[in-house]
């Protein structure tokens, strides 16, 4: 297979599918149709990122039952391809707020558990200073600090944005003193990013997409950002967690309701930051509906982010559309 050829084929492509760090593009070979993954070279990265996609499709291959096939890994240009999954997105047709499919909490359950049976020795290398296993507190404090790097690193262009929707300097100091007493379990591979555009329902399965923000670290944190994105209603939300605690092993689940709360805390802060940053970027380029949907999705976020704060949920669609008309206009 000429693969520079199918990655040219993919750049001519008018249609494909973006997220905030890769594009990806459906061609058609002789083998079948693949799925090209492109990065983006201006995307602004504001999650943990450290390892490479293809390196965790790899680890997780062995384990993981439905996660895209790699085909092959281009350095230069950077992009890969993937076995194309037919199928349709969740979002596509369950969005935030909506139950979704019943197999759907069953699959994604089984998938947090098998990632839970990979050995640290099986997965990619991790930087020095990357917390011990179980070392719990100190994996929420890495979270941490880089919510507030990303905050630091916009706080130039966007600090009277922050001041008005009453984003404090230090936006986390009020969970810092937490993170200490975070039961302390052992660390797992973590998708990290399990929320409805990256699911595929197909026959009746789910299929996992995105391992770009893959890590290695607290089981708890993948439930909790699980949750945080996926926006169950309230039955379902507490059926996934009832099964997580069922079906996962028992220290990869051990802990207070206490230890969720910290990490969706953390998720809440990150999304009115970084949000407001991605939502204001997109403004630009949107037509009058989707701009209604971003402002009044962006309100509701920053007023979730304000509780945490101990602040009044006083942020209005109005108040948000006024401080990013800049960012409108452009």
């Amino acid at each position: 297979m000429n693969w520079q050829t199918v990655y040219a084929e993919a750049q001519r492509a008018g249609e494909a599918a973006a997220g905030y760090y890769n594009r990806n593009v459906g061609v058609w070979t002789p083998e079948g149709k693949v799925n090209v993954r492109i990065p983006l070279a201006a995307a602004d990265v504001m999650d943990v990122r450290v390892w490479h996609e293809e390196d965790v499709l790899a680890c997780i291959r062995p384990y993981v039952a439905r996660a895209p096939e790699l085909r092959h890994v281009s350095g230069s240009p950077r992009f890969q391809v993937h076995h194309f999954i037919e199928g349709r997105v969740l979002d596509s047709f369950s969005p935030r707020k909506s139950a979704v499919p019943a197999h759907v909490i069953d699959d994604v359950v089984e998938v947090m558990d098998q990632l839970t049976r990979i050995p640290q020795e099986k997965t990619p290398s991790l930087p020095d200073d990357w917390p011990e296993s179980g070392d719990s507190g100190g994996f929420g404090r890495l979270l941490a600090r880089l919510t507030q790097q990303v905050y630091d690193a916009h706080r130039e262009e966007y600090g009277a944005v922050f001041a008005d929707f009453g984003i404090p300097d230090e936006p986390l100091a009020v969970v810092e003193p937490l993170w200490d007493g975070l039961t302390s379990r052992p660390f797992a591979v973590l998708h990290a990013d399990l929320h409805r555009k990256n699911m595929i329902v197909s026959s009746g399965s789910t299929w996992f997409l995105d391992w770009e923000l893959a890590l290695w670290g607290d089981p708890m944190y993948e439930i909790g950002i699980h949750l945080h994105k996926m926006d169950y209603p309230d039955d379902q939300r507490a059926e996934a967690l009832r099964q997580w605690r069922a079906c996962l092993p028992a220290a990869s689940t051990a802990g207070p309701v206490a230890d969720l709360d910290l990490y969706l805390a953390h998720e809440r802060v990150k999304s009115g930051i970084v949000d407001t940053i991605r939502y204001s970027k997109q403004l630009a380029a949107a037509d009058e509906p989707e701009r209604e949907f971003l402002i009044g999705r962006l309100a509701r976020k920053l007023n979730v982010a304000r509780a945490v704060w101990g602040e009044k949920p006083t942020m209005t669609p109005e108040r948000v559309a006024r401080a990013l008309a800049p960012w409108a206009e452009r």
